[in-house]
């Protein structure tokens, strides 16, 4: 088991948050690729990414040279697909070199052994979302998309994307300045939420040896310990919150922090379990 210092984000969404957003993603990476050897990005790093034969989504190539760059550099990338990006595959694990999952796993990392998901189709209920979620991925759907002309697929994923809603509704109330985070009220939570906790809360309580259930997806940040030293944790997203977790090593139990463009990174105030 790896006891070395990890860092996990989610709910990116670039191609759908300002330049300012990016730019503030990228400087993160950059400091957090200096003082660990691990990250895992739990979902929907992309707004939209399909990989077609030879066609890369325009608006990425940025944050794909930055995280080949720090691939190089010896950093371990784990990137989780989400509901906007599991469609992905040789391009980013061979060309970029990140270790792509198509499916929940369980990593060691930071000297505890957790259980990362995105959340999308997890818990109870959804079951529409569920159909849609099976019919998308089905082989047969994604041998028809790929025969669509690239920019069509981009239109009809940016029109069913819910992405730019939610980077237009109200934002944390924190004051953290222009493109972090500004000083708006918070988003009314997912409703989502409360299945997820559950969900996480049955993983944990059935698997002794697991310490933390990572989840995204909800864009709520969350830190709940459903038993002692034990915890779930949303790591929020990038629209809003500028969120991530700091798994500090040797054991050590999980923090949620927030990004305000500068280091020290400062604390942040989980929503209310």
């Amino acid at each position: 088991m790896s006891t070395a210092r990890c860092f996990v984000t989610s709910d990116v969404h670039l191609g759908a948050i300002p330049p300012s957003g990016a730019g503030a993603f990228h400087a993160w990476l950059r400091w957090a690729a200096q003082r660990s050897e691990v990250l895992v990005i739990n979902g929907d790093l992309f707004d939209f990414w399909f990989e077609y034969g030879s066609v890369i989504p325009r608006g990425y190539a940025r944050t794909l040279g930055l995280l080949a760059e720090l691939v190089d550099q010896g950093l371990t990338i784990h990137l989780l697909g989400g509901n906007h990006d599991w469609w992905g595959g040789s391009m980013l694990t061979e060309e970029i070199g990140v270790v792509f999952h198509r499916d929940p796993v369980i990593l060691d990392v930071g000297g505890r052994r957790c259980l990362f998901a995105h959340g999308d189709g997890l818990g109870q209920g959804d079951l529409g979302y569920r159909m849609l979620r099976w019919t998308l991925r089905s082989p047969v759907t994604r041998s028809l998309f790929r025969w669509l002309h690239p920019d069509i697929g981009a239109a009809v994923a940016r029109r069913v994307s819910r992405t730019e809603i939610r980077q237009n509704a109200p934002s944390l109330n924190a004051g953290y300045g222009e493109g972090v985070a500004g000083d708006r009220t918070p988003p009314a939570p997912s409703s989502r939420g409360p299945q997820l906790r559950r969900w996480a809360r049955d993983q944990l309580l059935a698997d002794a040896t697991l310490h933390d259930v990572f989840l995204g997806h909800t864009h709520d940040p969350v830190r709940q310990e459903v038993a002692p030293g034990r915890f779930y944790i949303n790591s929020g997203d990038w629209l809003h919150h500028y969120s991530f977790v700091d798994l500090p090593g040797n054991g050590m139990p999980p923090e949620l922090f927030h990004w305000s463009g500068s280091a020290p990174p400062e604390p942040l105030n989980a929503r209310a379990t």
